[in-house]
C-alpha cells in the first residue's frame, strides 16, 4: 500500500494518507480538524491550497473553477494524494483537535 506524507505548515502538522483515502479522511484519522460540510465536493467548505504534490479527484468535476484549480485550490473531501511526491497543504481554517 502506498502512503504519502502531508504537511500543513500553518498548523505545524504532518500526517500520512494511504492510497484511496481522501485528504480529509487522512487528516481526521490523524486528529487534524479541517472544516468540512457536504463531503461530496460541492459546498467548498474544506477548500485548501495545494502548495506541493499532486491530487486526483474521486468525482469528475469537483466544485472548483478552472482558475481555482490552476491556482492550486483543492477540495480535500474528494481529493486523494497522487503522483510520486508528498504533499504540502495550507488551510487558514484548519485547527488541531
Amino acid at each position: 500500500m502506498t502512503a504519502w506524507r502531508i504537511r500543513c505548515p500553518d498548523l505545524e502538522a504532518e500526517w500520512a494518507a494511504a492510497e484511496g483515502e481522501s485528504l480529509l479522511e487522512s487528516a481526521e484519522r490523524a486528529g487534524i480538524e479541517l472544516l468540512s460540510s457536504c463531503r461530496n465536493g460541492t459546498c467548498r467548505t474544506c477548500m485548501c491550497r495545494l502548495v506541493a504534490g499532486e491530487v486526483r479527484y474521486r468525482i469528475d468535476w469537483p466544485g472548483l473553477s478552472r482558475e481555482e484549480k490552476a491556482e492550486g485550490w483543492v477540495l480535500p473531501c474528494v481529493a486523494e494524494a497522487a503522483g510520486p511526491d508528498d504533499l504540502v497543504l495550507t488551510s487558514p481554517w484548519a485547527d488541531l483537535k
